[in-house]
Order: structure tokens, then sequence, then C-alpha cells
């Protein structure tokens, strides 16, 4: 349905967008990631028309975004990061307003009305003054705003920004519905929601493209490279150590600290190789170390996009020495 070709967008100067290409299927939800300043929101308003690009090709539904940016603006329903609301106006009087910019005929406008309260919880606040609404039945408005004419696109820059949890969980439901009839392109720099949300990631960083997949296939990818966490009692750090990394020249011990009362806490990185903890424990085993916590911490998420959008693309540990992943339990597992 979407093909983006070589896009670029430059200011006085500063390339923006640069040279990037992917394709969306009809149907499909797009998460486009990445930091602030990384490009996203340049890309969507090339992508809807509002900037021409400085390069490349934009194609919907074998439209060009240069001879048809008209045609284009009609299949799509844009949501910028502040809804664009008259705050003086009834929200039902705003969306009859919306409605008849949108060319919706008037026999049909209350059916309209209807269809965006059921589908974006609008009812108990059509008689209400925009004004007087929250942040987040403000991004239900706009949501409605930009679905009301029934557009087959939709794309969302930012939709839950500054939203409190309970929020964000709401407009997140909306937007998986929507998503069951309409292709979607949402912006977020909020990984969770991507992760909950997107049936695709494409992370973008400096204007390029750093990754594009599935959230899961991304960090099956990342599974390659993982962290032990290795507690023992009764043991000596440097014959642990040593013991340790003669299994195998891809497991380095990292850190090694007293954790409590007789008991010294070892990180431990391995990279590209099989059944590390079942390896690991079983030459425990033979020693008269007593084990009281073993733990396999895979790449999260957050850890993923933190390597393709930062200088040092390296944040296993923090400062304290500690590696944020998402924990597994481990020696029942691997035992089992």
């Amino acid at each position: 349905m979407i093909e983006v070709k070589n896009l670029i967008k430059n200011y006085n100067g500063f390339c923006a967008v640069d040279d990037i290409s992917f394709k969306v299927k009809t149907g499909e939800i797009l998460g486009l990631l990445g930091p602030n300043g990384a490009g996203k929101t340049t890309t969507l308003r090339m992508l809807t028309a509002f900037f021409e690009p400085s390069a490349g090709e934009i194609e919907i539904k074998n439209l060009k975004i240069r001879e048809d940016a008209l045609k284009i603006k009609n299949l799509i329903g844009y949501l910028p990061e502040s809804a664009p609301l008259y705050h003086n106006m009834l929200v039902f009087d705003y969306l009859v307003y919306v409605a008849k910019i949108k060319g919706i005929k008037q026999e049909d406008i209350n059916d309209r009305l209807a269809r965006m309260s059921s589908l974006c919880g609008l009812s108990e606040i059509m008689h209400k003054p925009v004004c007087e609404l929250s942040k987040g039945l403000n991004q239900r408005v706009g949501l409605a705003h930009a679905m009301i004419s029934d557009p087959e696109i939709l794309i969302l820059d930012e939709p839950t920004s500054g939203l409190d949890p309970n929020q964000i969980v709401e407009i997140r439901k909306i937007i998986k519905n929507i998503g069951k009839e309409k292709t979607i392109i949402l912006s977020t720099h909020i990984l969770s929601e991507a992760e909950a949300t997107c049936d695709r990631i494409l992370i973008i960083d400096k204007g390029k493209i750093v990754a594009d997949d599935t959230a899961e296939n991304l960090k099956e990818g990342a599974k390659s490279e993982s962290h032990i966490t290795l507690s023992l009692y009764d043991a000596d750090a440097g014959e642990v150590k040593e013991l340790i990394t003669s299994i195998d020249s891809s497991i380095i011990v990292k850190d090694a600290h007293c954790a409590e009362k007789n008991a010294i806490s070892f990180k431990i990185k391995v990279s590209g190789i099989d059944d590390p903890m079942k390896k690991i424990y079983l030459r425990i085993k033979e020693t008269d170390w007593i084990i009281c916590e073993f733990k396999h911490e895979f790449q999260s998420l957050e850890n993923i996009f933190h390597k393709l959008t930062t200088e040092d693309g390296d944040n296993s540990d923090n400062e304290n020495g500690e590696y944020n992943g998402n924990s597994k339990n481990s020696l029942a597992q691997q035992e089992a």
C-alpha cells in the first residue's frame, strides 16, 4: 500500500531524513521509533503530503506524492502530536464541523459521529466543551477527527505523548481496534507502546533506518548475547573466574562483588554458545560451592533501542555494574 524510496529531507543544509526506504502492507500497524530529533515527525509529514521531500519517492496506492498530493491526503487520517482542536467548541459541534470540511454528506454525518463516539469512547463527553477535557480525552477527540472520513490509512504522531498510564492503555486499545480495519503508522519513543501495539517496528536514528523487523525478531536476534547472574556461598572469586572462563572463550566474567555474608555475586557475559547455564551449572556442581542465585538475563527492547541509537552502543551494564534485561528463571528451566 505504501512504498517509500530513498526519501531525503534537508533543512538549510541539515539532513533530517537521510535516504530511507521502506514499505507498509495493507492492514499493517507500523511503529516508527527513534529518539527526539531522529526524523520521525518529518517523515510522517512527508507521508501526509504536508512537506515536500528534497529527494526520493513516496507512492501510496500507486499515487505519487508530488503529482497526487490531494488524492493522497484524502486517503489519510492524520493526528499530529498535539491534536488541532478548537477549544471553545463542544465536542459534538467540533466533529460536525470537521465532517463538513471533509465533505461528508449531511445525511451521513450523524451515523459517522455515532461510529466515532463508539470507537473512541466519546459518548459521555460529546456535549462538553473541548477546553474542559483532559489530555487523554483530547487525544480521543483527535483520533475521531482523523478517522471521521473513514480513511484507509491512519498516521499518528506520538499519540500517547503526555498521557498517564491509564490513558496510554485506553488509547492503545483504541489503536488496536482501529488496526483491524486500517493501515496505521504511528511514531513513538515509548518502547512498550510499540511492542504492545505494532506488527512491525522501524527504528530511525539521525535520519537513517537502523532496524526494521518485528519486536519478537529484534529480541530474538539479540539473544546471541546475554548475561548471567551467579551468586555463590563459600567460593573464592579468583577460582570461580578461572573455572568459568575455562569452559568456553565466549564466556566472560565482567564483575564480581560481595552480595551478602560469605556470598560473592558474578556478572557473566555470554555470546554464541548453546546452553551456557547448563555448562556453568555442571562445572559448579563439581565443586563445594553453594549456589544462592543463578539467572539468565536477555536483552530487552529498551536495550536494543539504546544500542542502535547511541554513540557507544553498549548499555549492557549500568553505573553500578548491573545489567538491565528481561530475566528468566534459569536453573529450574535448564534442568527441566
